[in-house]
């Protein structure tokens, strides 16, 4: 099955690409591969994936004969199933490790654009511009809060240079992102942060959830809860956007889908074929993470979706093999129910990490199974 193929029944169909999508004007779909060169980080935040189970025991970084070997693993599985490949280099911070560059050269020398996820600390005008010359289309950063919570989950003045580090990128020509990862510790603040993100010139903002882990669920917002959060930014966005502001507000989370179809701004396509899977989660889609013990999981904010190792499996092998148990969308306690399963599905990581089943129910998922969305759906 290649990658984007994804029929309910079994028959392999290509999922149209979104519309404006970089997607949608090549004639090879991207790939995406968050690949997680090291985790040397100079930070420690509270609900980073590496530290915040409180089991990590060393931080690892891959050699340079690994990282040359993942390479080319990524670049043969895009080759056998006609994609593009797209890179998300990440750590942990992965400017700290020393063959960073190197990486870049080797990622230029095969003219593929990336991303890098990174901090803001080690940034200036000179390493944007390099990082521009080498193919870097976006840098993102974090914000967890206003200037207080933030520096309380990362490190003391991280919130500003966060803040300055935008106009270092902005000018290089790279787009910058800024992403947060909302709980219920800081939920009230991200009207503030949509403001100051604004006024910092961001390109992009968007957020996503917290996925709780080692059990810590009081850090979750009811389903009311967060369906109020949407609304308040909904609104913010669009006073935002009618006063011609430049940020790109990013819907990223797929519960926007429930959302938005509540308020009429997405409907169901009359032409949607049944047993088509159209958006959604793409884990298991279009999308793989590799961590710096060369461990590929189907998705970073699922803690348990190891589906091999690169330095030991080919991935195009993994694809359709391992990764399949993540594609069994009739799996879903209430989203196999739902009318909107082809385009929502919500998060199956915080499902995960909330009742430690992949395809449990979203706790954040206001939908009432007794309602309109769940009579007669297609799914």
């Amino acid at each position: 099955m290649k990658p984007s193929q994804l029929r309910l029944d079994g028959e392999d169909r290509q999922i149209p690409d979104r519309a404006g999508s970089p997607d949608a004007c090549l004639t090879k779909p991207y790939f995406s591969f968050q690949w997680h060169i090291t985790d040397e980080c100079d930070q420690r935040c509270k609900h980073c994936y590496i530290f915040s189970a409180g089991d990590h025991t060393c931080l690892l970084s891959m050699n340079w004969e690994q990282m040359e070997n993942t390479f080319y693993n990524c670049l043969d599985f895009c080759e056998v199933y006609g994609r593009t490949p797209y890179f998300y280099i990440t750590g942990g911070d992965p400017v700290l490790h020393p063959d960073f560059w190197r990486l870049l050269e080797l990622i230029h020398e095969h003219d593929i654009k990336f991303t890098i996820l990174g901090n803001p600390f080690h940034l200036n005008d000179q390493v944007c511009r390099e990082l521009k010359w080498y193919g870097c289309e976006k840098y993102q950063l974090s914000l967890d809060g206003l200037r207080e919570t933030h520096d309380w989950f990362r490190k003391p003045g991280s919130f500003d240079c966060t803040l300055e580090k935008i106009g270092c990128i902005n000018r290089a020509g790279i787009r910058s992102v800024i992403m947060t990862t909302v709980s219920k510790t800081n939920r009230m603040e991200v009207p503030g942060i949509i403001d100051e993100v604004v006024k910092a010139g961001a390109n992009v903002f968007a957020f996503s959830r917290y996925v709780p882990s080692g059990g810590d669920l009081d850090a979750s917002m009811t389903a009311q809860e967060y369906r109020e959060l949407l609304a308040i930014c909904d609104k913010k966005f669009k006073e935002y956007e009618a006063e011609g502001c430049d940020t790109y507000f990013n819907k990223k989370d797929h519960l926007w889908t429930l959302y938005e179809y509540e308020t009429g701004e997405f409907k169901i396509p009359e032409n949607a074929e049944k047993g088509m899977i159209y958006g959604g989660c793409n884990c298991g889609n279009c999308h793989l993470t590799i961590l710096p013990s060369g461990d590929v999981f189907a998705c970073r904010r699922v803690a348990a979706s190891k589906v091999g190792n690169v330095f030991e499996d080919r991935l195009a092998d993994l694809w359709v093999t391992s990764v399949e148990s993540y594609r069994e969308y009739g799996k879903f306690s209430k989203c196999s129910k739902c009318k909107l399963l082809a385009w929502c599905r919500g998060c199956p990581a915080v499902a995960r990490g909330t009742y430690g089943d992949f395809y449990a129910n979203d706790p954040q998922c206001w939908a009432d199974e007794n309602g309109e969305l769940f009579q007669e759906a297609d799914g």
